[in-house]
């Protein structure tokens, strides 16, 4: 079986990123699947943040997409073409030259073109994040004509596709209703490869969260409930990994809020320690796909709150049970759930008794063999 990714670079941090490599590593190792990445922006001098198994091929094009940006209107929109037609002249190369038996493409990059591509390779289009919130971004101020635009350019996108996809891949049954349209639809959450060396105790007076620091992810309201959190419990700190643009608004947040013990932090190789060293974890994002911070602290044992927003959390934490659920958007409930934990330590040691159990049904060998009956599905042996 001979698999071929197209994406755009494979030198960031983001989950996406980790779960291709993840998948690619997997085929590869133990199935025994020929796998190519097909990276299109990354240069030759930049490295892969997760390692890739040394049987996994990766075919970097090149394409110097953002040097647009070099340029003023009306200039920029020609260099914009320019590559745009570049990139899918190479890309068409690229997947003649490998000739694999399945493609697949992520659904924010590309993927109306990928899908469409003209080869005997089946085709699948995999999903990190909602349908609604692919290829958007709700923080960035738009004039009218503007969202009017996205709003056209989406429903093109979304609707070539659904008509040429073989299979789009969801994340939660939430999102695999937006798919109604698509040919064929199934539903793969993710997973965690992350090794447990270390459970969490549950008593360390300390609170958790990590992500990139992007309007998304909701950190500005996570600062906006540990004020309340702080007032009650001085003694205990909240520390945020991650980073991103957003940082110098989120310490200017901390200031207005009187917010203290919040501590930023860089992204690091060893947040396994760092979540067996915790004793909650937040999760305050506007939407998730499919939160691998909240499967990871659930790994390690750490009890979760989680704003119950399009459509991760509400697909991993059973509320009261193994975390707790709150509104999406009500920042002093979050707060007080946040209490209630801090509070209760032998309800913190309830949740992660439970929240381990959970999150052996997210399994890498229980998922992955999803991923090898889709694959023998569409391409019999």
């Amino acid at each position: 079986m001979k698999i071929a990714y197209i994406y755009s670079t494979m030198a960031k941090t983001g989950g996406t990123e980790r779960m291709i490599t993840e998948k690619a590593n997997y085929f590869s190792e133990r199935f025994g699947y020929d796998v190519t990445i097909i990276t299109c922006f990354q240069l030759a001098k930049e490295e892969n943040f997760f390692p890739l198994s040394n049987k996994v091929k990766q075919i970097n094009i090149e394409i110097p997409f953002f040097s647009q940006y070099k340029y003023k209107y009306p200039t920029r929109l020609w260099r914009k073409w320019q590559m745009n037609k570049l990139l899918r002249k190479s890309i068409i190369e690229m997947v003649e030259e490998v000739d694999p038996d399945i493609l697949i493409g992520v659904s924010r990059f590309n993927a109306d073109f990928i899908s469409s591509i003209k080869c005997r390779a089946k085709k699948i289009i995999e999903c990190h994040e909602a349908k609604y919130n692919t290829i958007y971004d709700a923080s960035e101020k738009r004039t009218f004509l503007s969202s009017l635009f996205i709003k056209i350019y989406r429903i093109f996108y979304f609707r070539a596709i659904e008509r040429n996809a073989d299979v789009v891949v969801s994340l939660t049954k939430d999102d695999k209703k937006l798919w109604k349209h698509a040919k064929h639809t199934v539903v793969i959450p993710n997973f965690s490869t992350m090794p447990i060396t270390q459970y969490s105790d549950c008593t360390n007076k300390r609170v958790i969260a990590a992500g990139r620091l992007a309007w998304e992810k909701g950190f500005g309201r996570l600062i906006d409930s540990w004020r309340f959190v702080y007032a009650r419990h001085p003694d205990w700190h909240l520390d945020i990994y991650g980073e991103g643009h957003m940082y110098n608004t989120l310490q200017t947040l901390i200031k207005i809020y009187k917010a203290k013990n919040v501590y930023f932090h860089s992204v690091t190789s060893d947040i396994s320690q760092e979540y067996a060293t915790s004793s909650i974890c937040a999760i305050t994002s506007y939407f998730e796909g499919f939160s691998l911070v909240l499967l990871e602290a659930m790994k390690h044992g750490v009890p979760c709150v989680a704003f119950n927003c399009p459509f991760g959390p509400r697909n991993i934490i059973n509320d009261g049970y193994d975390g707790f659920l709150v509104e999406n958007g009500e920042t002093k409930l979050f707060a007080e759930r946040l209490c209630r934990l801090i509070e209760d330590e032998e309800l913190r040691k309830q949740f992660s008794k439970r929240a381990i159990e959970k999150a052996t049904t997210f399994d890498v060998n229980i998922i992955m063999d999803k991923w090898k009956e889709l694959c023998v599905f569409l391409v019999p042996n």
